[in-house]
């Protein structure tokens, strides 16, 4: 019991030091994204409007940030098969498209979750470890993500993609676990490294 409890103590007095020397613990690859996202929402307060993350379950990033949001969770919630009745402002999927077996099902999907005028958030890695959940089928580029997005129904001119990564992120990745930020990694973008890649795509 007093071993448990000295443990648990320290292992606290390690996070409260981190928090005080602005220890970053989000993964390293998914930073920029997540600004991204994060800058997008707050323009035009498009956080206040209603938005539906498709959801792979454990990542509720932009519940916090949503005060008109709701969920559905993948893969219960398939998104190759299944679409809401309802159309939101926004409709996020963040880190579920490698997962699904027929993404262009799931663009079309999202498309028609998305109301006209309303915009999809779409995030998926390109340069990273196999991870299951349950299945771990697709990669893209950013072009290959904009060609996703399109073919599911969006206006090509209306789909703007992103990537980012380098080799340093690259490395830290590679056969070991998922590397958080920390404190002052590398965040310099080399386009023919990219780790992440996200669209914003306008429904018409």
């Amino acid at each position: 019991m007093t071993t448990s409890l000295a443990g648990a103590l320290k292992h606290r007095g390690k996070h409260a030091v981190k928090r005080l020397i602005g220890y970053d613990s989000r993964n390293w690859l998914r930073i920029r994204q997540i600004e991204a996202f994060t800058t997008f929402l707050e323009a035009a307060n498009r956080k206040s409007r209603d938005v539906i993350e498709i959801s792979p379950g454990w990542n509720r990033c932009w519940r916090a940030m949503c005060p008109n949001y709701r969920s559905v969770d993948f893969p219960d919630f398939d998104i190759c098969r299944d679409r809401t009745d309802e159309q939101f402002s926004i409709v996020i999927a963040d880190q579920v498209l490698e997962h699904v077996q027929r993404p262009l099902a799931a663009a079309a999907n999202i498309h028609a979750m998305t109301k006209p005028g309303g915009w999809a958030m779409v995030a998926t890695p390109f340069l990273f470890r196999v991870h299951a959940r349950p299945h771990d089928y697709n990669r893209w580029t950013p072009a290959g993500l904009k060609q996703v997005m399109v073919e599911g129904g969006f206006a090509e001119d209306a789909v703007q993609v992103f990537g980012w990564g380098n080799k340093a992120c690259a490395k830290a990745h590679i056969g070991g676990p998922v590397r958080a930020y920390g404190l002052w990694r590398d965040l310099s973008n080399d386009e023919e490294y990219p780790l992440m890649v996200w669209a914003f795509a306008k429904k018409a």
